[in-house]
């Protein structure tokens, strides 16, 4: 069995999180992860966001409880956690978007940019419920 995993979740924002404190989480998010070899997307509305985060098990999972009890969210709700074979993001300490602009942010590479950005528009037939998860939240947000 791998111990690579992905895990999503979804939450509401709280309204003094303003885009202030969305840089200051991607700030930590792009210093914390590499040391953590965590990659992922974290996606956002102006009331949700919605984090796709993939790594070795325990990371993840320790990941997940900082996450669980940050102040600037509210109703964590996990969507899924599953094993993978390989990731999706390989090369995102974390990028993200801002899905009520046309913003998307990340430092890395253009192949994961152009996966992303197929994978929004549904453009890539995951048999895949996580994948299915992140497509509705663009839907929904």
């Amino acid at each position: 069995m791998s111990s690579l995993y992905r895990l999503i979740y979804t939450s509401f924002r709280k309204p003094e999180c303003d885009e202030e404190e969305i840089d200051n989480i991607l700030s930590a998010c792009k210093k914390n992860n590499p040391g953590r070899n965590v990659t992922g997307v974290l996606l956002h509305s102006d009331k949700r966001f919605i984090q796709y985060i993939e790594g070795e098990k325990d990371e993840v999972l320790d990941l997940y409880e900082l996450i669980k009890d940050d102040p600037r969210h509210t109703s964590v709700n996990q969507r899924n956690f599953e094993p993978i074979a390989n990731r999706i993001f390989p090369s995102w300490e974390m990028g993200y978007k801002d899905v009520d602009k046309i913003a998307f942010d990340t430092d890395a590479s253009s192949i994961n940019e152009k996966t992303f950005n197929r994978l929004i528009k549904g453009e890539l037939d995951f048999d895949d419920n996580a994948m299915r998860i992140l497509q509705l939240f663009f839907k929904m947000a």
